[in-house]
């Protein structure tokens, strides 16, 4: 049986038509002959979006109690029995009620696709799961309901519902989204302007990368290697040298012309391992490059040419920055260079050869250190000086022996040189040598002559062997002093690099690794001569320093124990290069954690605007109907209808002041500025209090508080307050059918109030955000939150040194324990 197609419309936010267009393409399709059934789709009470509906088939939704309360699901099992070619199933990222057959909607979706019947389902970008938390941070609000991205991007299709803020904004506030009283909650909130077009660029960002994945495969499964010029993407190649700042500020000049387009700076090091270019050096320029915007790279390669060419093809370059080679003309004799090969085989890719301070003035390279130490070179030519002439007179003993035996023996001895003292020694062996053999051993004898041309030719490949053995010999020892010092370095900076990330305070644990590493007494990072860190002795300054290490313009690390040798610079200026990261890091951390309260008193701020239009327009908007309705001359209102309009009116204005007294106190209560009188008081006298305030409502709540229940210390209006709103809450998601409990009990030296509702309750994971404000504002509904109340509950029960803690009620529910301390017996 061959799978169904997946389609599935992504929008930026509710309301930008993502359902209407859904069902157009299911109508058309329908109009076309195919069969084609709704299993769910939700209409939010839109007229325009359920007259699409028209005459399509609906499957019946599955009802489904949960907790005391009814809902409706799709009916999955109905749908695949019905078996239709297209299934219309919106908001793919729904989660089912507790005790359906799958958790979350997109699983019932799959189950459709493995059964043979192709969807058309819907999704906003906030429930993607990779960018739920970026949704969250842009607009305060974090979804429960995601779908993993895998999923969406497994579909035959996706299609962008896209609108632009303003036309959003203007269909919301025609009421054509939303009910007319959660418009301007929304409009002040959620649906900002700036949020539409911040979720609207992340929309079309997820989708655009979704187009070049579908792209790059659609290219390797074609053997495609030429480069397709859909988005600009330069790369620059950087050998390691101080030209390649220039290179990538070249490079960004040109990436940014074209909007969109991509850096990628890439460092191509030689597969052996070697010769690789300075570490302080790409690490610097590493943050250059990501400072601009662009991305780091290394690869690894013999051709240098063909391995950049490589990289760029894969990542679909259209361009390459390349430095101007710094090789001098007579090297240029034997090479043509990185620049020119890469240009010669780049193809469809522009190569700019770029212009710097080194260009043809030859590499500027350190001095090489010899490959074996001074008392191996010392030795090697003692053996020399000894060894050749002893091997002469050993020589001169035996009668008339061959030439070819004389010079086999020299040139064993002058291997021995090379192996105990390297080049110079050897090279010092093999002229000696052939001196020796020339007056001793070849005719004419006692003279520097030779009489027999073999004999020539002989004593020619003897030098040369000779040489090219003891430059072998030695090479091979610079290799592995180089191989070893490279892996040393390698093994410092991958070690460095653990204990740094393991580490809370990254730039401390750097430099204290540093002075471990190099056995330093004292370790300083100055800025502009002021310290910003320092790890053993304090208070280094310059004149005190053994060595320094120029970080930046701005930087300067100062070392105290010892000098460095050469060797040892490359990597602690890889460590400045490290630290110069960090210290920016900790900076921005800073920054971010100065700037998090901020943020979250404009969040509070934004909710607290969102509350008054929203939460006082509503009570406001009732008491003012109710009062105009009595002023009302052209209507006559019998007793019983003057009296119900008198009890809205009061009603109304309790509830405003209810809200306006919590406000007050959360405001308080966040300045420090709440005063506290804590008295001996009964919970059998706060109580009836409580539920007289609310009115009607209070009258339905059970109260089970024990007559010898110990009073308790607390401040009567503040806890009268704190009860008002815990039973409120419980009288609003208990069912009337089960309506809210206040029991008490004692503890120690604790007093506890119970208030115990029957309700759908709330995860164990969320419990603490029910103590957030104003959770019940913002896209949500009335339902997923529970608004100022609660937060002001807890504040309010910690300013009289008690704790209030939720917990779930058996059989279903929340219950709220409030905990104060007992009066001294």
């Amino acid at each position: 049986m061959a799978r169904g197609e997946l389609r599935i419309y992504l929008g930026a936010a509710p309301g930008v038509g993502k359902t209407y267009a859904m069902l157009e393409e299911a109508r058309r399709r329908a109009g076309r002959g195919a069969d084609v059934v709704i299993g769910l789709v939700e209409t939010h009470g839109r007229e325009h979006t359920a007259a699409m509906i028209g005459e399509l088939e609906i499957v019946p939704r599955r009802g489904v109690k949960y907790r005391g309360a009814d809902f409706a699901e799709m009916d999955l099992d109905a749908v695949l029995a019905r078996r239709p070619q297209l299934a219309v199933v919106d908001e793919l990222a729904h989660t089912n009620v507790p005790g359906s057959r799958n958790a979350k909607r997109w699983q019932d979706v799959h189950e459709l696709l493995d059964a043979g019947i192709s969807v058309l389902t819907t999704v906003n970008v906030q429930h993607l799961e990779s960018l739920n938390d970026v949704v969250a941070r842009i607009t305060g609000v974090e979804q429960r309901e995601t779908v993993p991205d895998a999923v969406v991007r497994a579909a035959e299709q996706v299609e962008l519902v896209d609108m632009t803020p303003e036309a959003l904004r203007r269909r919301m506030a025609h009421g054509n989204v939303y009910r007319p009283e959660k418009i301007d909650a929304a409009l002040g909130n959620w649906f900002r302007a700036g949020n539409l077009t911040a979720l609207r660029e992340l929309a079309l960002l997820w989708l655009a990368d979704q187009v070049e994945e579908q792209l790059d495969r659609y290219r390797a499964d074609h053997d495609i290697d030429d480069t397709w010029e859909t988005r600009e993407r330069v790369v620059v190649a950087l050998a390691g040298g101080a030209e390649g700042d220039t290179l990538i500020r070249r490079a960004a000049r040109i990436a940014a012309r074209s909007r969109g387009a991509d850096l990628l700076a890439v460092h191509v090091t030689r597969s052996d391992g070697l010769a690789g270019a300075d570490p302080a050096v790409l690490a610097r320029q590493r943050v250059l490059a990501e400072s601009l915007g662009g991305s780091y790279h290394q690869v690894s390669g013999t051709d240098v040419p063909r391995a950049l060419l490589e990289f760029a093809r894969g990542v679909n370059a259209t361009q390459i920055v390349l430095g101007v080679s710094s090789r001098g003309r007579f090297a240029r004799l034997f090479s043509a260079g990185v620049g020119a090969t890469t240009t010669l085989l780049s193809g469809s890719i522009d190569v700019h050869l770029v212009s710097h301070e080194r260009a043809g003035r030859g590499r500027r390279t350190d001095r090489v250190p010899a490959a074996l130490s001074r008392g191996r070179r010392i030795a090697g030519l003692g053996l020399a000086v000894a060894g050749l002439p002893l091997l002469t007179v050993v020589l001169a003993t035996v009668p008339e022996p061959p030439l070819i035996i004389d010079i086999l023996l020299f040139l064993a001895a002058v291997v021995g040189v090379a192996l105990v003292g390297g080049l110079w020694p050897a090279l010092f062996a093999a002229v000696a040598g052939s001196l020796l053999l020339n007056w001793f051993f070849t005719p004419p004898y006692g003279r520097f002559s030779i009489a027999q041309g073999q004999n020539l030719i002989a004593l020619a490949i003897f030098i040369v062997v000779a040489v090219a053995v003891s430059w072998v010999v030695d090479t091979a020892a610079r290799r592995t002093r180089q191989a070893a010092q490279a892996s040393a370095e390698a093994q410092t900076l991958a070690t460095v690099a653990g204990g740094v990330l393991r580490g809370q305070r990254p730039l401390t644990a750097l430099l204290d690794r540093l002075r471990e590493t190099f056995a330093l007494e004292s370790v300083a990072l100055l800025e502009s001569g002021t310290t910003v860190a320092e790890v053993g002795r304090p208070g280094l300054q310059p004149p005190a320093a053994d060595d320094t290490v120029q970080v930046d313009a701005d930087l300067l690390m100062l070392l105290k124990g010892r000098t460095l040798e050469a060797s040892d610079r490359r990597v602690v200026e890889a460590f400045a290069a490290q630290a110069a990261v960090a210290l920016r890091q900790e900076r921005l951390a800073a920054e971010a954690a100065t700037a998090r309260p901020l943020a979250e008193a404009n969040r509070l701020r934004t909710a607290l605007l969102a509350a008054v239009s929203h939460d006082l327009r509503t009570p406001l908007a009732s008491a003012k109907a109710a009062v105009e309705g009595l002023r009302s001359t052209e209507v006559e209102f019998d007793e019983q209808d003057r009296a119900e309009l008198l009890a809205t009116a009061d009603e109304s204005l309790d509830r405003l002041g209810r809200l306006v007294a919590n406000l007050l106190d959360m405001s308080r209560l966040q300045a420090g500025a709440l005063g506290v009188a804590a008295i001996e008081v009964g919970a059998e006298d706060v109580v009836p209090m409580a539920l007289e305030d609310l009115g009607p409502d209070g009258r339905r709540v059970v109260v089970r508080v024990p007559d010898d229940l110990p009073l308790l210390r607390a401040d009567p209006g503040l806890l009268e307050r704190v009860l008002v709103n815990l039973v409120a809450n419980a009288l609003r998601y208990s069912p009337p059918e089960r309506p809210p409990m206040i029991t008490g009990s004692s503890l120690g030296g604790t007093v506890e109030l119970r208030v115990i509702d029957h309700g759908p309750g709330i995860p164990a994971e969320k419990w603490d955000d029910v103590f957030l404000p104003f959770q019940r504002l913002g896209d949500r509904d009335a339902h997923t939150g529970v608004g100022l109340g609660l937060a002001l509950s807890r504040g309010l029960t910690e300013a009289m040194g008690g704790t209030l803690t939720p917990d779930e009620t058996p059989g279903g529910g929340l219950t709220m324990i409030l905990a104060l301390p007992a009066a001294a017996g």
